[in-house]
């Protein structure tokens, strides 16, 4: 198992995170936070000394900006930069064969290390490619990935996507959390809620989330 960095995620979890070997999907709407679930993990691993990869359309610069929103420093242990400007790594979303080769080569080089991957670039890989093609890339990236110790964990747009797309994503992942937004009278209640876990006994409770200096804060939602 490998931990969220979010305590009570973690005990939602079972206690111990996302289970080994995994692949992770957090769906929601722009501006909901869902990025911040993969700062706290790619934090969590690098206090680990895990080998944490970074994978963003964005520069890192940028992401290092929206990091420091959310409390979490990632300039003490720094991850690998897989990104469009300012990374070890120059990311071009149009080259999918460039990808997959460069990730699987890092992969492998650190082969003897625990490894966590957190990237961004789900939604704009599905704007700019035919829907099966990205399910085909991801599902033999996946099994390449599962060959070692690593936890995968991507963010998709909410309302970006068909149905049926994000769904087919949702299918191919072996866990999702959804995050979302429930307008109670004049009020607007962010909420999660664990889809799917592979391991874990499915849950169809929603959960409040708030964000504080220690991270996010879960409680039981109940209308």
């Amino acid at each position: 198992m490998a931990s969220t960095g979010v305590p009570s995620l973690d005990s939602l979890l079972g206690g111990d995170g996302y289970p080994d070997r995994s692949t992770i999907l957090v769906v929601g709407p722009p501006g909901i936070g869902k990025e911040a679930l993969g700062y706290w993990f790619t934090h969590s691993g690098l206090v680990q000394n895990d080998f944490c990869l970074y994978l963003t359309r964005l520069s890192s610069r940028e992401v290092l900006q929206d990091v420091k929103a959310f409390n979490v420093d990632l300039t003490q242990r720094v991850p690998f930069w897989f990104s469009s400007d300012g990374g070890q790594v120059k990311f071009d979303v149009g080259d999918l064969s460039g990808l997959s080769f460069n990730l699987k080569d890092i992969l492998k080089k650190n082969s003897t290390r625990r490894i966590r991957v957190v990237t961004d670039v789900l939604s704009s890989l599905l704007m700019l490619n035919q829907p099966d093609t990205i399910y085909k890339f991801l599902t033999q990236l996946f099994s390449d990935v599962k060959q070692y110790e690593c936890v995968v964990v991507a963010t998709i747009e909410e309302g970006m996507h068909p149905p049926n797309v994000l769904a087919a994503m949702q299918q191919l992942f072996d866990g999702v959390v959804e995050l979302k937004l429930y307008e109670e009278g004049l009020r607007v209640l962010p909420l999660l809620r664990i889809r799917k876990m592979r391991g874990v006994t499915p849950q169809v409770g929603y959960y409040n989330f708030a964000f504080s200096k220690n991270g996010m804060e879960l409680n039981a939602y109940a209308r």
